[in-house]
């Protein structure tokens, strides 16, 4: 990383308008058109959930959202995990997720459980999550989930 990152941890209300435009602008840029995964992104989940990224610049190059428990999960989870293109092989989504974890572990969240790429396993697994149950298919993408106990 050449640049320091500035990181953001807001609610949904408290996103602003053009925040809001460039996180939606990046979940489609990776996960509808580079991934080529026609699927519904506004999923009901967003308002309930804090929005943490990474600003190289002013571009937003790395974002996820945590999720609360009870609302995906029985458990507290993170996704939406992406990183920017343009920020690639910077070690940004490595950063990104450290850095939700830290907050996680800070605040004690006990447990986080994700749905990861399967392609992602090991990035995850190295980042203290394991993998638990079966690779299943989702919006025709392999994943698997996976489990964070606390620290």
């Amino acid at each position: 990383m050449t640049t320091p990152l500035r990181w953001e941890l807001k609610s949904f209300a408290a996103l602003t308008t053009l925040e809001l435009y460039e996180i939606m602008r990046l979940r489609a840029e990776v996960f509808v058109v580079e991934q080529n995964c026609v699927y519904q992104d506004c999923d009901g989940y967003d308002q309930s959930c804090r929005h943490l990224f990474a600003r190289e610049g002013e571009e937003i190059a790395a974002y996820l959202r945590l999720v609360p428990a009870g609302v995906k999960y029985p458990d507290a989870s993170i996704g939406r995990v992406v990183t920017s293109p343009r920020a690639r092989g910077k070690g940004i989504g490595r950063a990104l997720v450290k850095e939700a974890l830290r907050l996680c572990d800070e605040e004690k969240i006990p447990g986080l459980r994700i749905s990861a790429q399967a392609y992602l396993e090991k990035f995850y697994r190295e980042l203290g999550f394991e993998r638990v149950g079966e690779a299943y298919l989702e919006d025709g993408i392999p994943h698997v989930e996976m489990l964070r106990q606390p620290i």
